[in-house]
């Protein structure tokens, strides 16, 4: 909006400070704003520039509160505006996954490029503010409680131009907050690397736009430790036998109410059995499968449904719909699946049935399995099927465990990198990284190997 009630005020000296600084104030339609410069020069012709655009009559901005003569045209974007063009640019064809990520990173260094003053919302308004009203496309037109609408009013009058990043100490504030949570703690190295990626874009958007004339990224250079390798840890690991009795275990799980786990034992079976991804099996449909009675099927991977959340989603489902991982769209994955996964398929289907849309995997009502019951359903078989030392341990912590007990199996059997990778959906590269760890259980069967290879000797007494 543009108003013509503009007041603007004499100069003052600020002393407070080791040296001196000089405020140029003035309002528009009663709403103050304020400029600090090191020098009286510099604010002196900054207030003669305002003085002269009320002279000539020029409407001034009231969100910027500047008239149009000092906004520049695109070089007065906001970062604000900066932030919400991008992700009105990448939305539509990024997975809701992806969409979480770009708002959980662009509310975090929002609020770093602005101006100071009084009237600062709490962080954690502001970042709710930005991510659950301002910078979602699906979520904008929602009714705004109180104090959301005064910290959007602060945010679009407060945030600078997007030019000020030409000064490398915005940058290095940019940076910092990349790397803090929002108490201020340290964020682990994978979020740093992850919230980068996404500003370093939407400033890459910016010289698209032509507000920028190179990344200003790009001037500086940090330190923030190597990409962790994400390795399996061993420990998680679970041999073919603890796989089975905890597969058993959750038949067990709700079996006097709603037969929870009953529903559950074959989507636990594909994580093993065919290293599936939990997503992977949630969109399964009987149409993808070959089951036959006795000896092996296959399964034809398709589709994927993801856990993001239903502000993220296009459906407003809390589960996405995708194609495989790093694969084209469309694109298919022949996985050959064991007899023992067969058969659970088949009786699943038997007892079960497949839902509306075909998919194998449904909750009582029909709809997506969610995390947090297939998550809750696996915690009570742990407690079932292990020790307790192990019920405490990390074997087996989470459902994607499986996966890598699955991966690791098919490894240790001597099955060729290149084919485990394809079943799995990995690179060989990244399999050899990460999964190739052995299974829980075989230890003993590598010592017996290597004494083998000593020739039967048992002892270094014997060693002469």
């Amino acid at each position: 909006m543009k108003s013509y009630k503009v007041s603007v005020w004499k100069l003052s000296e600020n002393r407070s400070a080791k040296k001196p600084t000089y405020l140029v104030r003035w309002s528009v339609d009663k709403v103050p704003f304020h400029e600090v410069f090191k020098t009286k020069a510099l604010a002196d012709r900054f207030r003669a520039k305002l003085l002269r655009a009320v002279d000539k009559g020029e409407p001034f901005d009231t969100v910027s509160g500047l008239p149009d003569s000092l906004r520049g045209g695109k070089a007065a974007l906001s970062f604000l505006d900066l932030a919400v063009k991008y992700i009105d640019h990448r939305w539509a064809e990024a997975s809701a996954k992806h969409r979480d990520s770009m708002t959980d990173a662009l509310a975090g260094v929002v609020p770093v490029l602005v101006k100071a003053g009084r009237g600062r919302p709490s962080p954690e308004v502001l970042r709710r503010a930005l991510r659950s009203y301002v910078l979602p496309v699906t979520r904008r037109d929602r009714e705004r409680p109180e104090e959301i609408v005064a910290a959007v009013k602060w945010i679009e009058r407060a945030s600078l131009p997007v030019g000020e990043l030409h000064e490398v100490a915005r940058v290095h504030e940019l940076i910092d907050a990349l790397g803090r949570k929002l108490n201020g703690r340290p964020a682990a190295t994978q979020t740093y690397r992850r919230r980068r990626a996404v500003v370093f874009n939407a400033l890459e958007y910016a010289i698209e736009l032509e507000v920028l004339q190179s990344n200003p990224f790009t001037r500086v250079r940090r330190k923030r430790g190597k990409r962790p390798v994400q390795e399996v840890d061993r420990r998680v690991v679970v041999n073919p036998r603890q796989a089975r009795e905890l597969l058993t275990a959750v038949t067990y799980v709700g079996a006097y109410d709603r037969a929870t786990g009953r529903r559950l034992q074959a989507f636990f079976g594909c994580l093993y059995y065919a290293a599936m991804r939990p997503g992977e099996a949630l969109g399964l449909r009987l149409s993808d499968c070959t089951l036959p009675e006795r000896g092996w099927g296959r399964i034809e991977l398709s589709e994927t449904r993801p856990t993001a959340g239903k502000a993220w989603t296009d459906s407003g489902e809390a589960h996405d719909h995708r194609g495989l991982k790093q694969r084209e769209k469309g694109e298919v994955r022949v996985v050959p699946i064991p007899p023992p996964l067969a058969r659970l398929l088949l009786e699943h289907v038997e007892e079960f049935g497949t839902a509306d849309d075909g998919r194998l995997f449904q909750s009582e009502y029909g709809n997506v399995v969610a995390a947090s019951s297939y998550s809750r359903a696996w915690k009570q078989a742990r407690e079932l099927a292990l020790l307790p030392t192990q019920v405490a341990s990390v074997m087996a912590a989470r459902p994607y465990d499986l996966r890598h007990a699955g991966v690791s199996q098919w490894l240790n059997s001597g099955v060729p990198a290149p084919e485990v990778a394809a079943r799995a959906g990995h690179s060989v590269d990244v399999l050899l990284k990460i999964y190739t760890k052995c299974i829980d259980g075989q230890e003993e069967e590598m010592n017996e190997r290597i004494m083998r290879g000593l020739g039967g000797e048992e002892s270094e007494d014997s060693v002469m």
